[in-house]
């Protein structure tokens, strides 16, 4: 069985022939990173994940006229690089290969380009437009992905594909406060916005599963806090679960596995919405914030994990680890997870303590999907 057809078997409640797949939620922490090397991790792995990853770079290319020249790759909207060096750290732990490739628009709060009037949206549209015309072509997506394809095709590894989401992008425009704010004062900029976005996808992603079908879509969010959901309901369907139910099935008709959403927090009074709109599952299953996923999945039975495991108890030693994995092997075993840290693993576990957490999960994956 490939690494590939593994991972589909277990989130899928499929037979995984003998154990699950062993992922992790979320690459590295830069600052666990800096402490794991230090404590063990061999200096290139650590040097490889915080080396800066250049955004343009010459190539030479060789396209369908089977001519030869030199192009800048962007990688200003589609990163993959990155998700190389994060795939070497994940194995030499002794991962199952996962890789990760991030969809991200140029704007937002770290960017310092966002909203303050309607004038500020028509510049920016325009210099969007722009620049996903130049970046995105399809022979710099073809230089991008190209060298994912075979291996992917192979089974080789899974790929990971995140994607900014309609109450995700909003808010980095407009700011926290303002975004809130927004969805009563500003209904039809907040629409003109997530239509501009889902045009985008419509447009440029076709070019991307055209080479690579996705394992698992992850769309980012974080629309919900410890007290719950940012929005109501009748929010979520007005202003996000719309744009999902265009944008999902357009992904599951290019060949993208299953599609989740990433979002922190409790969200349990969304879960029927986000079902309605088409999503397959959720990560990272924030557990601090209230999200057991053994209450859940009573509620869901057909609804997957990613994630789920307290990332706090790492830090706490073999015995806080092996606890937390008892409290979650019913899940485990019904199939439709990919246990993981609930997100990124703090700087506060040990390199020891990680290891032995990772020892354990390739332990308690032999069991899962036995009671599928």
């Amino acid at each position: 069985m490939t690494n590939r057809d593994r991972e589909f078997a277990t989130l899928n409640f499929g037979d995984p022939m003998g154990r699950g797949a062993v992922e992790e939620t979320f690459y590295p922490w830069d600052l666990t990173v800096e402490r794991f090397h230090k404590e063990g991790l061999p200096e290139d792995i650590s040097m490889g994940l915080r080396k800066e990853v250049p955004e343009k770079e010459e190539v030479s290319f060789t396209g369908a006229d089977s001519g030869k020249k030199m192009i800048s790759v962007d990688e200003t909207f589609l990163k993959v690089s990155f998700g190389g060096p994060v795939m070497v750290y994940e194995e030499y732990l002794g991962f199952d290969p996962v890789k990760r490739v991030k969809f991200e628009f140029p704007f937002g709060e770290e960017s310092g380009i966002m909203l303050h009037a309607y004038e500020d949206w028509t510049a920016l549209k325009k210099h969007i437009e722009a620049e996903a015309k130049r970046c995105l072509s399809e022979e710099q997506v073809e230089q991008l992905c190209k060298g994912m394809q075979a291996g992917h095709e192979r089974g080789d590894f899974s790929v990971r594909l995140s994607l900014q989401g309609f109450f995700w992008i909003p808010r980095e425009l407009f700011g926290v406060e303002e975004h809130l704010f927004a969805f009563y004062d500003e209904p039809e900029w907040m629409h003109e916005i997530n239509e501009f976005i889902l045009n985008l996808y419509e447009t440029y992603l076709p070019r991307i599963l055209h080479i690579i079908q996705p394992d698992v879509v992850y769309i980012q969010e974080d629309l919900s806090g410890k007290n719950g959901p940012m929005i109501s309901p009748e929010c979520f369907r007005e202003f996000v679960g719309a744009y999902y139910q265009k944008l999902i099935p357009f992904l599951k008709e290019h060949g993208c596995g299953n599609v989740f959403v990433d979002t922190d927090g409790d969200f349990m009074k969304l879960i029927p919405e986000f079902l309605e709109a088409k999503v397959d599952g959720f990560l990272p299953m924030d557990v601090n914030a209230g999200m057991d996923i053994i209450a859940v999945r009573e509620a869901y039975p057909k609804l997957k994990f990613i994630g789920g495991f307290n990332k706090l108890r790492i830090a706490e030693g073999k015995e806080a680890i092996d606890r937390e994995f008892e409290r979650i092997l019913p899940v485990i075993r019904q199939g439709g997870y990919l246990p993981g840290a609930d997100h990124q693993v703090p700087p506060s576990a040990s390199f020891e303590n990680y290891k032995y957490y990772i020892s354990r999960l390739k332990e308690v994956m032999k069991q899962a999907c036995a009671d599928a």
